[in-house]
């Protein structure tokens, strides 16, 4: 597994330009949102020692998530559990509505055009591009921002900014090469 440091200057490395953070501060959780609301339409049930309990596949996503978050970074994941919780709770809300389907998949369409907007500023392509698993870290990107705006965080914030800009060189140097 990437250390929490090499997971986010790998984010960071395509993520410079202020403009694209700011959208991404909207776009990530449009589309983290119409997922959760996505995983929230069925409900499953199960019985433990008499007792009927109810889920939905955004509880399990939420919950290995989470695990995930925490297993890279605990003060990041502590922040997050209550953002899992609310997104979570206001999917619940629309998931019985007759248009939930429409609603996340027009919120998750907005979002990502957002996040297109934002890249066109950066003049990078997506980090999910050359890794999937950067799905997962653009929630914990954007705590991490707005814990670095706080002033928290600093040594992680003086670590993976350097990564962050040798990746970008990296591979802006591999994009030139691939143009000659």
């Amino acid at each position: 597994m990437k250390s929490i440091e090499e997971q986010l200057s790998q984010y960071k490395s395509v993520h410079f330009n202020k403009n694209n953070i700011k959208t991404h501060f909207v776009g990530v959780p449009l589309i983290i949102w119409s997922v959760t609301l996505l995983l929230s339409l069925k409900t499953f049930m199960f019985s433990f020692s008499g007792v009927e309990f109810s889920y939905t596949p955004a509880y399990v996503f939420f919950t290995v998530t989470i695990i995930y978050y925490f297993l890279l970074h605990t003060k990041l994941a502590v922040a997050m559990v209550p953002y899992a919780i609310l997104n979570v709770y206001l999917a619940n809300m629309v998931s019985p509505h007759e248009q939930a389907l429409y609603i996340a998949i027009a919120v998750f369409v907005i979002g990502w055009i957002i996040q297109f907007i934002g890249h066109h500023f950066e003049k990078a392509k997506p980090a999910f591009i050359d890794d999937l698993g950067q799905f997962l870290i653009a929630p914990l990107f954007l705590m991490a921002e707005i814990y670095f705006m706080f002033g928290w965080l600093k040594s992680l914030e003086e670590t993976i900014t350097p990564m962050a800009v040798t990746k970008r060189r990296e591979l802006n140097k591999r994009l030139n090469k691939e143009s000659i």
